[in-house]
């Protein structure tokens, strides 16, 4: 970048800046971000497609969902990754919709970019877009319909719809079922869900059917000591966050011995302490304990003979939901335990699950922690059943704290497309251009599942908005039937903020891309201070 100075060139920009402006630098974004789109839309509904994603060490992910395909693509562009950017929201958020956000914001981008070519400003277009995702909300709020956090049945169905199109479907009922009992568990009375108590193990081995819900806590643990019970009925558990071991000085000090027997005083002396430390354990009752710190080899012996079965070196987040599970309390010091610190569980055992060790406390008694174990043939199935099951938990804890659901199927969004055009007759001057736009962009969710599932878009998009001019606005696109069907009935069904956050991320970033029309990119390596420029001295320098 130089600016003419009396016929001498004022160099402003370090060497090797590249700029792109104007038209040039908001073509380059749109088409960066329309390609990110056009990448996972193939993914979208019930019969999207998988994709395959190899990293630079070889390792592969088979996916098809939006948020991990677009987190494991090396994107370079930053206009691309600010697409990237609203998938991640919109999975941190909901967990569900991601590739419906990306899809609607590439859309709302090639709707934008024939508007530019009309010579629409992109602040005009920024604006009627912005118009256009406020009245989306207002409408998608009238087309909700309220659900009891104490209908499993339809919470099964938000999960189902969820999950639908992933590699889990083919065991949808037995996951759906799960992820509902998953989620009611743990709910809290005000009705928040916090889905880090629900705790998600994976053992390769045996079959998905195999995958199974346990009231309770898994851990992937084993006893302290051979010696321990294996298992323990009627549990009375501790959760201790001290080490059962010699406590060591806290200052620096010196212990100076001259004779064997001394040192013999000492070590007793040691033993002895640990011997304590144990004795106040065992005298408090319990028969299970889980140590956050270390169990000395002295005390678990002596836990060994009394029968307490210990676990040291537990994770302070799965102390906190074993806390929830069982009922006890966080223990911080042996001196400070007392027989109603104890939590109780109907049985804790060490089971054996793919050759390893783990331990389960189930039968607890109103768990408000609990644990799914996942099982598959091979890492690439539990990683996507995984996936399957975060989604499916965060649409389900949306419903129950939100209560509100609207059709699936692309219903909502052909709605949307013709209350959007009647709003924009009502608007007056370049703005009215704008809010077709979001409108024509709608349609491209009800056209993706068409396409995806091999039927013809134009046929389809035509016989859905033809039921919602009749008044059936909850009528969607079902694949399978290739028809247009009441998504209600049929029980594919969405949480709304899964469609008003994806909306709302879509318009912001569609937004934001429109508003740059000058993008500056430092080179990668600029040569250092006062160090030779590229290539060398310049012709003329070092003549003499």
């Amino acid at each position: 970048m130089s600016q003419q100075l009396g016929g001498q060139p004022i160099i402003i920009l370090r060497q090797g800046t590249t700029r792109n402006r104007g038209q040039e630098a908001q073509e380059n974004n749109i088409a960066a971000a329309k390609a990110v789109a056009t990448a996972v839309r193939s993914t979208l509904g019930p019969k999207g497609m998988d994709k395959m994603l190899i990293d630079s060490m070889g390792d592969i992910v088979i996916t098809n969902d939006g948020a991990t395909i677009l987190k494991q693509m090396d994107i370079e562009h930053p206009a691309a990754k600010m697409m990237v950017e609203i998938a991640k929201t919109q999975d941190d958020e909901v967990g569900d919709g991601t590739t419906s956000a990306v899809v609607i914001a590439g859309e709302l981008l090639k709707q934008a970019e024939e508007l530019l070519q009309s010579r629409v400003h992109p602040t005009v277009i920024g604006e009627g877009y912005q118009q256009a995702a406020v009245k989306s909300l207002a409408i998608l709020e009238s087309l909700s319909v309220a659900v009891k956090p104490s209908d499993t049945a339809m919470l099964e169905k938000v999960a189902e719809t969820a999950i639908s199109g992933k590699g889990a479907e083919a065991y949808k009922k037995l996951l759906c079922a799960m992820v509902v009992k998953a989620v009611t568990s743990i709910t809290e009375p005000d009705g928040t869900v916090d889905i880090k108590h629900i705790n998600v193990q994976k053992k390769v081995g045996g079959a998905v059917e195999n995958t199974v819900l346990i009231e309770g806590m898994v851990l992937d643990k084993e006893r302290a000591n051979p010696g321990m019970p294996k298992v323990v009925k009627d549990a009375r558990i501790l959760l201790l966050n001290a080490a059962v071991e010699f406590r060591k000085t806290e200052v620096s000090a010196e212990i100076n011995i001259t004779r064997p027997e001394q040192l013999q005083a000492f070590l007793d002396e040691e033993a002895q302490m640990v011997h304590g430390l144990a004795e106040k354990i065992i005298a408090s009752g319990a028969n299970v304990m889980f140590c956050q710190k270390g169990i000395d080899d002295v005390a678990q012996h002596y836990l060994a003979k009394a029968g307490i079965l210990a676990v040291r070196r537990v994770k302070k987040s799965d102390m906190e939901n074993l806390a929830r599970a069982t009922g006890a309390a966080l223990v911080n010091s042996i001196d400070a335990i007392s027989a109603s610190d104890l939590g109780t569980a109907g049985l804790v055992e060490e089971k054996k699950f793919s050759g390893e060790e783990m331990i389960t406390v189930s039968h607890c008694k109103n768990p408000k922690a609990v644990s799914i174990i996942i099982r598959g043939g091979s890492d690439h199935i539990i990683d996507e059943i995984e996936r399957a099951l975060h989604d499916a938990l965060m649409v389900v804890s949306v419903v129950v704290k939100d209560k509100k659901i609207v059709a699936g199927g692309g219903a909502p969004e052909t709605e949307l497309s013709l209350q959007l055009r009647q709003y924009a007759s009502t608007l007056g001057g370049r703005n009215q251009l704008a809010v077709e736009a979001f409108a024509a962009a709608m349609d491209v969710i009800p056209r993706a599942l068409a396409e995806n599932a091999g039927l013809d878009s134009i046929d389809m998009l035509v016989a859905i908005r033809a039921a919602h001019e009749a008044g059936n606005r909850t009528f969607g696109l079902d694949v399978y039937a290739g028809k247009p069907v009441d998504m209600l009935k049929a029980g594919v069904v969405e949480p709304l903020r899964v469609k008003t956050q994806a909306i709302t991320s879509a318009a912001e970033a569609a937004v934001m891309i429109l508003r740059i029309d000058d993008v500056i990119s430092s080179s990668k390596a600029a040569p250092s201070e006062g160090g030779m420029p590229p290539g060398g001295m310049p012709p003329g320098m070092g003549d003499y």
